[in-house]
């Protein structure tokens, strides 16, 4: 295969696919997108979220909302979940996904144990706001300006 000059001083190189250790870290959801379950009979909302301080800063985790879907108790088990994160972000009333994009929160990140044949995998258990007490986030709903964790370093 020809690599066309590529050159591996210009691209850093690959992160750890290790788990992070199991802790609260602040994250902001960076990307989300509908998905068919894989039986093709409802569809979830995959959710990217990036770490945006501490030694984790830049890893992704992720974690799926089965908002679509013929088993109820999945759905609503979603609805709880997405709920947490509306309340975390301060947007109760999100009218697509993308509205609760860049808006930082803290996330519970556990370990799930390797088994089955899959290895070891991050899970978010809990959302909550980046500030105690006033259940909105730290960040307002309208800002501007490039985030933080956006600007060139």
């Amino acid at each position: 295969m020809e690599l066309n000059g590529f050159d591996a001083n210009n691209v850093d190189p690959a992160e750890s696919r290790e788990p992070i250790p199991a802790n609260w870290y602040k994250v902001v959801i960076s990307a989300s997108e509908e998905k068919p379950t894989k039986a093709q009979t409802g569809s979830y909302l995959n959710l990217t979220l990036e770490i945006i301080e501490g030694e984790h800063a830049g890893r992704k985790v992720f974690d799926l909302l089965n908002l679509n879907n013929p088993n109820q108790t999945a759905v609503e088990i979603a609805q709880r979940t997405l709920s947490s994160i509306c309340r975390a972000v301060g947007v109760m009333t999100p009218r697509q996904s993308e509205d609760l994009h860049d808006k930082p929160m803290m996330a519970k990140v556990s370990v799930k144990p390797a088994a089955n044949g899959y290895d070891a995998r991050n899970e978010i258990k809990e959302y909550a706001a980046t500030t105690k007490g006033s259940g909105t986030a730290a960040q307002p709903a309208e800002q501007k300006a490039t985030p933080p964790w956006k600007r060139a370093g």
